[in-house]
C-alpha cells in the first residue's frame, strides 16, 4: 500500500477538490447531508416527545440504552455485508429499512398512539439500519476519492454533519414548539428521500480482494485484523472514552426545562451549538491535509474536547433547579448569559471532536486495505454510534443525583486523564506518520 501524501495548502478554507474530482462523491455527500438534517430533527423530537410523555431524563436515556446491543450487532454484521456484497445495494436496502421506521414514528404521532415501547422499537430499528448504512458508506468513500484527498473528503463530511446537526435540532425545536411533534417526524420522512438519490446514482461497488469469506468467519477475520492494528485500535478506544464520558445530549430537555430555561427552543440551541463548532472547524480545515503526526493531532483534539465538556458542566453548576419549568416554556424564560456560555462550550467541543474525527477517518481509510475496510468501518460505526449510547447510560446514572452539572464535570475530567495516559503508553500512535500509514 502506497503512502498517502498530505496535501500542503496555504488557504485555511476547506479543500473542495474532492467535489471537482469525483461527481459521484459530491452526489453521495449532498444526499447524505440533506437526509441527515431530517434525521437530527427526529433525534431531538423523540427526546422531547418521550420527556413530554414521562417527565423523565432516564426514559430519554433509555432510547440509546435499548438500541445499543442491536446497533453493535448491526455494525459488526453490516461491515461483513459491505465486504461481501455490492456496497451500493447494501446501502440501498438499509436506507429503505430506516425510512420505513421514520414513517412509523410519524404514523404513531399522527394517530396519537402514546405507547412508549413503540417509540423505543422504532428508534432502535432506525438506529440499526443507519448503522449499517454508515459502515457501508464509509467503505465506499475511499473508492470514489483519491487517497491524498481523504482528509479533505473527511472534512467535507464534517461540513455535512455540521450543517445537519445545526439546522436539524434548531428546526426541530421550532417545529415542535410551533406545529407539533407530528409534523417534525413527517418532515424527516420527506427529507430522507434525498439519501436514495446519493446512493442509487453510484456504480456497483464490490470490495476489492474481498467477498471470499462470509458470515461469522468474515467477522472473526475482521476482529483478528484489529488485533494486529494497534493505531486503529487505539483510535477506537480513545473515541469510546470521549463518547462515554463526554455526551450530554440526554440532559438537554431537563436543562431547557429546569436549569437554563427556555424549553424546546433552548434544547434546539444546545443541540445545534456543537454542530456550529463542527461546521466552523470543517470550513477552516484546509490545512489539515498536511498534518503528518495524526496520532498526536487526535490526542490534542480529544483533550480539548474533554476540557470543553468540563466547561459546559461548570456553566450549569451555579444554576440550581427551576420550579415549574416545562419544555413548552418560551425563550423569554431562559437565563440568556448561561445559555450563551453553554452554547460556546458545546461549540468548542463540537469543533474538537470534528478535528479528531477527520484524522481518525483518514487513518482508517489510508492504512486499512479495501478488503477489510467494511468490517473495520463497521466496528468503528459501532464505536461512533454505540459510544454515545453508553454515554447516555452514564449520564442517566450520574444524574440520579439530581445534579445536572455533575455528568459533564466528572466526564470532562475523566476524558482528559484517561486519554493522556492511553496515548502516553502507545509510542506507535504518538509516532504515526501520514507519509507512512500503518494500521
Amino acid at each position: 500500500m502506497s503512502a498517502a501524501q498530505p496535501v500542503a495548502r496555504r488557504s485555511h478554507f476547506v479543500d473542495l477538490t474532492p467535489f471537482r474530482r469525483s461527481p459521484a462523491f459530491f452526489r453521495l455527500w449532498l444526499g447524505t447531508g440533506i437526509a441527515a438534517i431530517g434525521g437530527q430533527m427526529t433525534v431531538v423530537a423523540v427526546g422531547l416527545h418521550i420527556y413530554d410523555l414521562t417527565g423523565s431524563t432516564g426514559a430519554v436515556a433509555l432510547v440509546g440504552v435499548i438500541g445499543l446491543l442491536p446497533m453493535i450487532v448491526a455494525g459488526l454484521y453490516g461491515g461483513v455485508l459491505a465486504d461481501t456484497f455490492d456496497r451500493r445495494r447494501v446501502a440501498i436496502l438499509a436506507e429503505s429499512a430506516a425510512w420505513l421506521s421514520v414513517l412509523g414514528l410519524a404514523a404513531l404521532a399522527w394517530l396519537h398512539i402514546d405507547v412508549l415501547w413503540f417509540y423505543y422499537v422504532l428508534t432502535t430499528l432506525t438506529a440499526v439500519a443507519t448503522t449499517i448504512v454508515g459502515a457501508t458508506r464509509a467503505a465506499i468513500v475511499p473508492r470514489l476519492v483519491d487517497r491524498e484527498l481523504l482528509p479533505a473528503a473527511s472534512a467535507l463530511g464534517g461540513i455535512s454533519m455540521g450543517i445537519s446537526i445545526t439546522v436539524g435540532p434548531a428546526l426541530a425545536g421550532v417545529l415542535v414548539a410551533g406545529v407539533g411533534i407530528q409534523w417534525t417526524y413527517t418532515v424527516d420522512a420527506v427529507l430522507f428521500l434525498a439519501a436514495f438519490t446519493g446512493i442509487v446514482t453510484l456504480p456497483p461497488i464490490r470490495p476489492e480482494g474481498g467477498g471470499t469469506t462470509r458470515g461469522i468467519p468474515a467477522l472473526v477475520e475482521g476482529i483478528a485484523f484489529l488485533r494486529h492494528a494497534p493505531n486503529i485500535r487505539l483510535g477506537f478506544v480513545i473515541d469510546i472514552v470521549a463518547m462515554t464520558f463526554g455526551m450530554a445530549r440526554v440532559l438537554y430537555p431537563a436543562v431547557g426545562a429546569l436549569a437554563i430555561g427556555g424549553g424546546a427552543v433552548t434544547v434546539g440551541i444546545l443541540f445545534a451549538a456543537g454542530a456550529v463548532g463542527t461546521l466552523l472547524s470543517s470550513l477552516l480545515s484546509g490545512r489539515l491535509g498536511h498534518v503528518r503526526r495524526q496520532g498526536l493531532a487526535i490526542r490534542n483534539a480529544v483533550l480539548a474536547y474533554g476540557g470543553f465538556m468540563l466547561a459546559f458542566g461548570l456553566v450549569l453548576l451555579p444554576l440550581g433547579t427551576r420550579q415549574g419549568g416545562s419544555i413548552t416554556d418560551s425563550l423569554a424564560s431562559a437565563n440568556l448569559p448561561a445559555l450563551a456560555l453553554a452554547a460556546i462550550a458545546l461549540a468548542g467541543a463540537g469543533a474538537a471532536d470534528n478535528i479528531s474525527s477527520v484524522f481518525r477517518n483518514t487513518m482508517m481509510q489510508s492504512a486499512v486495505p479495501d478488503a477489510m475496510r467494511g468490517r473495520t468501518q463497521g466496528i468503528f460505526t459501532v464505536v461512533v454510534t454505540g459510544g454515545p449510547r453508553i454515554g447516555d447510560a452514564f449520564v442517566g446514572l450520574v444524574v440520579l443525583s439530581t445534579l445536572l452539572w455533575l455528568p459533564s464535570v466528572l466526564g470532562g475530567v475523566l476524558i482528559v486523564a484517561v486519554v493522556a495516559v492511553l496515548v502516553r503508553l502507545s509510542p506507535s500512535f504518538r509516532g504515526y506518520d501520514a507519509l507512512d500509514p500503518r494500521p
